[in-house]
């Protein structure tokens, strides 16, 4: 069983992917804001600790502190040991084309999910694809 990342700071919507991503069958390292994920990959140094790492984070853009996530998508692009790790941004807010591909451009996500995020089904397919 693989793990995935996740970083929500909204309590029913990580209780809600954290199950998602469980019925679809992998385990989850959840995180509820960006300073406690970043601490995290802070602390990831040992590349021989590979098997037991995420293969995909779901991070949400607008995170309460100091790291948001388009700065913790940013450190895990530039970390050694989780830089090619899927990234999948998730937002409420609706980004004009400028502000997505500014995003974009400084977080290096593979992807953009807007909230309300899909069915199970298609949320399912959407990742799974990704890791493809």
């Amino acid at each position: 069983m693989t793990t995935w990342m996740l970083v929500e700071d909204d309590p029913d919507l990580y209780d809600m992917l954290h199950d998602m991503i469980e019925i679809i069958g992998h385990q989850v390292l959840g995180f509820t804001s960006g300073e406690a994920a970043a601490a995290w990959v802070q602390s990831v140094n040992e590349p021989e600790a590979s098997d037991d790492l995420p293969e995909l984070a779901l991070i949400d853009v607008r995170l309460p502190g100091k790291v948001h996530g388009p700065e913790l998508s940013a450190q895990l692009r530039q970390h050694p040991v989780l830089s090619s790790m899927a990234i999948v941004l998730m937002t409420a807010y609706r980004l004009s084309v400028q502000q997505e591909s500014e995003l974009i451009a400084r977080a290096e996500p593979d992807m953009m999910l807007y909230k309300p995020l899909p069915p199970l089904p298609e949320f399912r397919r959407k990742l799974e694809d990704l890791l493809m």
